[in-house]
């Protein structure tokens, strides 16, 4: 479920798992766990509520409140059975991807797994969609948010700063932190910040910074300059505050905890409060009136976060103010789209010098980057590698991240969206044509791969990467054939059935088997109904479009006998499943985008 900040996310939930009796809310914050426990607890007064956390261990309870950090443990883990809860949410799914919270969904066998977020797209490229097999129930993106009312527009201002990054540690899509520290907290880049606040009349304002002492400084900076501020930093210790910024300053007059700032800020005993990250999620100030960015824009998730700690509706609050502070920094070309609100149109990343329209932005928004701003995002178009190149460097990014060598699934699933997007469109250098050509063109094969090019074995990975498919009815046959990893040249009625039978025993894959109904009670079949859905569909089709590969032969369906020389060599029984793995994720993920696409000419024609 996708749905904008500030529009009722725990209320979705809460109200969706009431017929439940066990149920576990899951998030990364306590913050967030008590405001969810309060909303559940209104919309199921009679539940009894518990929560699990670093300090407190509660069991017995009909809706358990837990933090990832302490529930992801797997001796915490191990208190409770797999099926202890019916209805598992996860709040803020998008960090979702990281190990702990995978030890919880793959311990867990819920009925049901419902995943929240506003932001499920990353700039590391973790495919947060995946995880559900492109299961998407429903999505409000920020755009149709404030068109429809639920939230206020936001004037948003691009200011010009003279911060050079390039002077600057870049690893691993993130700014070396210490540095960046270093060269955002100078005088000058703050009075330029408070220059362009006192343009704009804010009673409350929220200014993310990019460290603690950066949030430090820009607080005392403000005060000093009579502009009532304090910094909230999270887990920070009084008695070894760092004055590494600036020496002369005490810090430590400005540092205030997070509740008590929350009310100085409501109660307008300041101005702005300074922060890192600690308000990007779980927080409901509504009288916040500006935002500043003050720090590089790194992951689209961040910054729509924190642009959405300014739009819930208050009274007489008619729009948000953003003053957001772009220099020369990564990815810093991208900000035109994240405003644009609406992540359908994400492959449009791939054309070069992308600005949205006007009429692209949310209805009564306002958006103004100084014309250096936009020259800044024409040079770095310009300044961009060719395709094929990106393509290239972005295996090697993978390949670093994920400490191994990515095949054609992890490739296709942690490759930037918009780079997928451009080369898809171009045969000559879709690498996911002929993966192992790719491969060998930039000498990433092992020897027994090398024995594999320009053999069947190599023409046959070729023809099952490159095979339509309007269903998934060919993975089952395909599977068949894989049988675990001891490849079968033949394969009768009987395997036909059981591969079918346990494929579509997976919710995801059984979709489009509900939507029609000439299979929508395929739960109840037989062999007999099974081996008919094979016969007149993948097979009858595999046969007609790849003939070279697939016949039939005494009741058998069969593959060409040159494969046999093959079926023994674990680079093709390796490369065999890989492509079974990608071509069905990649129908997960296009089955969703096209879903999105006919929502979205829907709306277009009302």
């Amino acid at each position: 479920m996708v749905l904008p900040t500030g529009v009722g996310k725990t209320f979705l939930a809460a109200f969706d798992s009431k017929p439940y009796k066990n149920i576990l809310f899951l998030a990364h914050r306590e913050e967030i766990l008590s405001q969810a426990e309060k909303t559940f607890s209104r919309v199921k007064p009679e539940a009894i509520t518990g929560f699990f956390t670093g300090t407190r261990k509660d069991t017995e309870c009909d809706i358990l409140f837990a933090t990832v950090q302490t529930l992801g443990k797997k001796e915490y883990l191990n208190m409770f059975s797999p099926d202890k809860f019916d209805y598992i949410i996860i709040d803020e799914f998008h960090h979702a991807v990281s190990s702990s919270y995978i030890n919880v969904i793959e311990y867990f066998e819920p009925e049901f797994l419902l995943g929240l977020t506003a932001t499920p797209e990353r700039l590391d490229n973790q495919d947060v969609f995946a995880l559900c097999d492109y299961n998407l129930v429903y999505e409000a993106r920020l755009k149709e948010a404030i068109n429809k009312g639920w939230l206020v527009p936001f004037r948003y201002y691009g200011i010009y700063d003279e911060t050079n990054y390039n002077s600057i540690d870049y690893k691993n899509g993130k700014y070396d932190e210490r540095q960046l520290e270093q060269i955002l907290s100078k005088n000058d880049r703050a009075q330029l910040i408070l220059r362009h606040y006192q343009k704009y009349r804010s009673s409350s304002a929220l200014g993310f910074c990019s460290s603690r002492n950066h949030a430090l400084f820009m607080a005392e900076y403000f005060s000093r300059n009579g502009v009532a501020s304090c910094a909230v930093i999270s887990g920070m210790n009084m008695n070894s505050l760092s004055n590494n910024v600036n020496t002369n300053n005490n810090y430590r007059d400005y540092v205030v905890e997070r509740k008590r700032a929350i009310s100085m800020l409501k109660n307008s005993e300041i101005k702005v409060l300074f922060s890192v990250d600690m308000f990007n999620e779980g927080l409901d100030i509504p009288e916040v009136d500006m935002v500043m960015f003050l720090r590089p824009t790194e992951s689209p998730t961040v910054f729509l976060q924190q642009l959405g700690r300014g739009l819930r509706k208050y009274r007489n609050k008619k729009y948000v103010n953003v003053l957001d502070f772009i220099g020369n920094y990564k990815k810093a070309n991208l900000i035109p789209f994240f405003l644009s609100g609406d992540m359908k149109n994400y492959n449009k990343l791939g054309t070069r010098g992308y600005i949205p329209d006007e009429d692209e932005y949310p209805d009564g928004c306002f958006v103004d980057f100084d014309l250096r701003i936009i020259d800044l995002f024409k040079r770095m178009d310009e300044a961009q590698k060719g395709l094929y190149e990106k393509v290239i460097d972005e295996y090697y990014s993978i390949k670093d991240k994920r400490g191994e060598r990515p095949l054609r699934l992890s490739m296709y699933t942690y490759m930037e969206e918009e780079l997928y997007y451009s080369v898809s469109r171009k045969s000559d250098i879709n690498i996911f044509r002929d993966y192992l050509s790719f491969l060998k063109k930039i000498n990433e094969l092992d020897d027994a791969e090398i024995c594999l090019i320009g053999t069947k074995a190599h023409a046959f990975i070729r023809t099952i990467e490159n095979t339509k498919m309007s269903k998934l009815y060919k993975m089952p046959i395909l599977l068949a054939f894989y049988n675990n990893g001891n490849i079968k040249l033949a394969i009768n009625d009987e395997d036909i059935y059981k591969s079918f039978k346990d494929f579509y025993s997976h919710g995801s894959n059984a979709i489009d088997m509900l939507r029609d109904k000439s299979t929508a009670k395929y739960k109840e079949w037989g062999k007999r109904e099974y081996v008919s859905l094979a016969k007149r569909n993948p097979i009858r089709f595999l046969m007609q479009s790849s003939p070279d590969f697939f016949y039939e032969s005494d009741e058998h369906f069969c593959l060409n006998p040159s494969l046999e020389e093959f079926i023994n060599n674990d680079a093709f029984i390796n490369h065999f499943k890989d492509v079974i793995d990608y071509r069905a994720r990649r129908f997960y993920k296009e089955r969703l985008i096209n879903k999105s696409i006919q929502i979205y000419k829907q709306q277009i024609q009302e």
